[in-house]
């Protein structure tokens, strides 16, 4: 483990409460490191307290040196860099808006064109299970089959990105989704785009960002 790894780590994590995604001790973060290992932040610590040397390792075989335990989530992380070579780094949070939803189990539909920014037509809800369990680990797997974020019932969001950085933007991005959405319901059920336009939307954003005459979704 290097030690710009874990200040990443940890200024994600500060990040993540600055951007109003998390309070106390609340959600979770963590990076892919070399040789299937991950580092994660520790669990029930608030991160205004902790230092670097906090981020906690966790090998290939699942097992970790440091003093302090990982988050109770580290079976989550694992299981979505085991199944998604994609996946560099993960964000877990209790967002507002986001928890908000996921309390009524609610996935989101394709109500606004940005849905597609998170792989595909709709956002999907994992099913409720135990937190910290393999069970969860489980559904949250299936809810986020080719999709970069999803809602976990009853508890909160994930996100999944190629870095730190890009997992932070995309969760910052769906809690505002979520908030759209929310404020959408409250004047009834809002329409939503047909398959065919959603279709073209995704196409879209394969080249999102790089459009050469700046034709981008934003």
């Amino acid at each position: 483990m290097s030690d710009s790894s874990a200040i990443q780590l940890l200024a994600i994590a500060r990040a993540m409460s600055e951007q109003g995604l998390n309070r106390g001790t609340a959600g979770n973060a963590s990076a892919r490191l070399p040789g299937d290992a991950m580092l994660i932040t520790p669990s029930g610590l608030p991160w205004d307290r902790c230092e670097p040397g906090d981020m906690v390792r966790v090998g290939p075989d699942d097992q970790w040196d440091s003093p302090l335990k990982p988050s109770s989530e580290w079976r989550i992380h694992r299981d979505i860099y085991r199944a998604r070579p994609d996946a560099g780094a993960i964000v877990h949070a209790h967002s507002p808006y986001a928890t908000a939803l996921a309390c009524h189990r609610r996935p989101i539909p394709p109500f606004h064109y940005m849905i597609a920014r998170f792989g595909g037509p709709d956002v999907r809800c994992a099913e409720y299970r135990t937190f910290g369990t393999q069970a969860l680990s489980d559904t949250v797997l299936v809810a986020l089959e080719e999709r970069s974020a999803c809602l976990m019932a009853n508890h909160g969001m994930i996100a999944i990105g190629r870095d730190l950085d890009h997992a932070l933007g995309l969760a910052v991005e769906f809690e505002t989704l979520c908030q759209h959405y929310l404020l959408a319901c409250q004047l009834g059920t809002p329409p939503t785009l047909e398959a065919r336009e959603m279709d073209d939307v995704i196409r879209r954003f394969a080249t999102y960002g790089q459009m050469p005459e700046q034709d981008d979704a934003s």
